[in-house]
């Protein structure tokens, strides 16, 4: 990967599902760095008018719509969820349209001579695009811990939880090609800690220097 001395460091932040992506992007971003979030990316790929969701709505008919014309993503979730072959057209059809609007803010941000922007992409390593940015930093946190989380914080019911964990990358195999790990395990003070360290080394004129990753 590209390691810049000077100039716009361009950042993706990744994790598994409930790692804690979203508190260290606003940890960041109260720092900052400039969040580019790839779930909000994919709202505006598939809001009303776009090709995205006409595309969508062709394929698995009008029952993933919502009586206002947007997105049931419930309903489109339990539609694809199960089958393989479903969510990889799914992914096919949305995440051409949100890397677009990616390049386009990242472009949008170096124009502007942001130094730090984040990408917060949960599927970076599984949609090959970690060769994209100049550093990867990725967050973890204990499985049962984040099975916790999503069943109090999401509503779900445990078995659906645990099948969304199954389905994704083990985290082990995504730190071997991460620059720097952040251990969600702990307070919310020691996670503060943690981005502080993070966030000292990507402002300095080096690379990353004080990693944990292995």
């Amino acid at each position: 990967m590209n390691r810049p001395i000077s100039g716009m460091r361009s950042v993706a932040l990744t994790g598994n599902i409930a790692s804690g992506k979203s508190a260290v992007a606003d940890m960041l971003a109260q720092r900052g760095a400039t969040i580019i979030d790839a779930d909000e990316l994919s709202r505006e790929a598939v809001e009303p008018g776009t090709p995205a969701l006409a595309a969508i709505v062709q394929r698995w008919g009008p029952g993933v719509l919502a009586k206002d014309g947007t997105l049931d993503r419930a309903a489109l979730r339990k539609t694809v969820f199960n089958d393989r072959s479903e969510l990889d057209a799914l992914n096919e059809i949305v995440h051409p349209e949100v890397a677009r609007l990616r390049e386009a803010e990242i472009s949008a941000a170096r124009a502007r001579g942001d130094r730090i922007v984040v990408s917060v992409i949960p599927l970076l390593f599984e949609r090959h695009l970690a060769d994209n940015f100049d550093y990867i930093v990725l967050v973890d946190a204990p499985r049962p811990m984040r099975l916790d989380r999503i069943v109090r914080d999401r509503g779900l019911e445990e078995a659906e939880a645990m099948d969304m964990i199954a389905s994704q990358m083990p985290a082990e195999l995504k730190k071997a090609r991460a620059d720097w790990v952040i251990e969600n395990a702990g307070t919310m003070e020691q996670l503060e800690r943690e981005v502080d360290r993070l966030w000292e080394s990507l402002a300095g004129d080096g690379a990353l220097t004080a990693s944990n990753a292995p």
